[in-house]
């Protein structure tokens, strides 16, 4: 069995199609890669990943269940109101609908979005500055962040045009004195686009620890690096290439394989 195929011991349901249950099992592996990478904020925030079809349909983590207890088939399927579609044992966190379902019901070309708060991320949205672009990683995400003033718990309605106004037509969302969404056009392109910020962050919280000047790269240097890093994005190949590899590794890790 393909571990694309593999789905933590949940059968699909008559009523689930293929391709709705093939999405669930990568969602599921999403979930478990950043409990797995430790990224997770216990129960809290959210990865979406939007279902085909004119509806907007979207599924979601139910709450109160751990990364690492999310499977394709507890999964929830929700419209754009946060209310669920089907059935379920569980409830969903009002907290993931404002910003998720604001870009899912806007950006047709945004599949998935991945919202955390990490320390070494959260630490950089605090900064004035935000993201800085003199490495390998952040020089990646050169024009590619909008930034959002920080308005406290992402519960409200009325947030959403400021928010996706702050996003604009970019791909990675800086909420300030927070954390951060990454938002791509599906679940393999978003999990390296988190990595990328994650590790753009890590290094960046270094930086600032040690004592010294910076090297700035020039604004030439970043939009090549930006730019190539995109060609490859763009190649359905290399992002799906590197998702079923750390797959494998967590699997293999947790002798689930």
């Amino acid at each position: 069995m393909s571990i694309m195929q593999y789905s933590y011991g949940a059968d699909q349901p008559a009523h689930c199609s293929d391709e709705e249950w093939r999405l669930r099992i990568q969602l599921a592996h999403c979930y478990r890669l950043v409990d797995y990478l430790g990224w997770t904020e216990m129960i809290f925030n959210h990865i979406s990943a939007r279902l085909p079809g004119a509806e907007h349909h979207y599924l979601v983590n139910p709450f109160a269940l751990n990364y690492n207890e999310v499977t394709p088939a507890n999964l929830l399927k929700v419209g754009l109101d946060g209310q669920l579609v089907e059935p379920s044992d569980y409830k969903a966190n009002p907290a993931g609908f404002a910003l998720h379902s604001a870009i899912h019901g806007v950006r047709d070309d945004l599949h998935c979005v991945i919202h955390t708060h990490t320390t070494p991320i959260s630490a950089v949205t605090m900064k004035k500055s935000g993201f800085e672009h003199n490495d390998f990683y952040g020089a990646q995400l050169f024009g590619r962040i909008g930034y959002h003033d920080f308005e406290g718990i992402t519960l409200f309605a009325d947030e959403k045009e400021r928010m996706l106004s702050s996003l604009g037509q970019k791909h990675i969302l800086v909420l300030r004195n927070h954390g951060v969404a990454v938002c791509e056009r599906d679940i393999q392109r978003a999990f390296f686009l988190l990595w990328t910020v994650q590790r753009a962050a890590e290094i960046q919280a270094a930086g600032r620890a040690m004592g010294g000047e910076d090297v700035q790269l020039a604004d030439e240097v970043r939009q090549k690096c930006a730019d190539l890093t995109q060609q490859l994005i763009r190649n359905d190949g290399f992002a799906v290439i590197f998702f079923e590899a750390i797959v494998r590794k967590m699997l293999k890790a947790q002798r689930l394989v």
